[in-house]
């Protein structure tokens, strides 16, 4: 037995691609808006909906602040070059200060990075609104499943075209999508915090993450899990706490039952058919 996250890059992106031009057309929307950060997950989505929908219809926004890293930076700027996004950027410090006034309490290092998050998804939806487009989100798997990201932050988009690929998946659409391997290459990082990286904070290897969650979703037990892997048991149990714990950000509101159907439980009607 062995947990296989091998993918055919050219069967996803048509499946992604014909996703995000039925969706836009049964939403009848203009097109998506994009938060671009320089990273894998940002410049896979922003690429596939480019090609998709052409450069008029995929509004790309960088919002840095004063911990941005300044690669990211260099690696947005080559992404808008070599695939010519339709691009817009607006520093974030000023916002950051205003929320700081009006707060009932001094934030820590994790909650700071929930508000710069939130302040990027109210931009985005700022812009969505007035030109009638959609947010379309930029987390993978790896990161839905246990939870790294921001509620109403990151997570508050429409649609997330990747959510359902691993980074490992991703980062073989990456290759053959042509991203500048310096950005495949780079260490992940939601770039909140200085000196923040994903691997570090997680404690584990996304690659070593991948192969735990694929098992889980497999319903593979995890003592399968860990001889295949070669992870230990204690590790697969944390990862799968977090994916227990975080389970409230994957839903609705939790709303107590009386009526017949009720929203986010057992109303299933789609909003989007097709």
């Amino acid at each position: 037995m062995k947990i296989d996250l091998s993918i055919e890059p050219k069967d996803i992106i048509a499946i992604l691609s014909d996703f995000i031009k039925t969706y836009i057309q049964n939403s009848g929307s203009n097109g998506v808006v994009i938060g671009l950060s320089g990273g894998i997950d940002s410049a896979v989505t922003s690429v596939i909906c480019r090609n998709t929908l052409g450069k008029n219809r995929t509004k790309c926004f960088f919002l840095p602040d004063n911990v941005t890293p300044k690669l990211d930076i260099l690696h947005v700027n080559e992404l808008i070059k070599k695939f010519n996004l339709n691009f817009k950027e607006k520093n974030i410090d000023n916002q950051i200060k205003d929320i700081d006034k009006i707060l009932f309490e001094r934030y820590n290092n994790k909650t700071l990075g929930n508000i710069k998050s939130r302040i990027r998804m109210l931009i985005l939806y700022e812009y969505a609104n007035m030109t009638n487009n959609i947010v379309c989100g930029t987390s993978n798997k790896s990161e839905l499943l246990i939870g790294y990201f921001t509620k109403y932050g990151d997570g508050g988009v429409d649609i997330n075209l990747i959510g359902d690929l691993y980074k490992s998946q991703i980062i073989e659409l990456a290759k053959y999508l042509k991203i500048p391997q310096e950005i495949i290459n780079k260490s992940p990082t939601a770039g909140l915090l200085k000196n923040q990286f994903d691997e570090k904070e997680l404690k584990i290897t996304y690659n070593k993450l991948d192969m735990i969650l694929a098992g889980l979703e497999n319903k593979i037990d995890i003592k399968t899990i860990s001889k295949i892997t070669k992870i230990k048991i204690s590790e697969i149990k944390r990862i799968e706490k977090m994916i227990v714990n975080s389970q409230h950000k994957r839903r609705f509101p939790l709303i107590p039952k009386i009526g017949l159907r009720t929203p986010g439980l057992d109303w299933r009607i789609p909003v989007q058919i097709g």
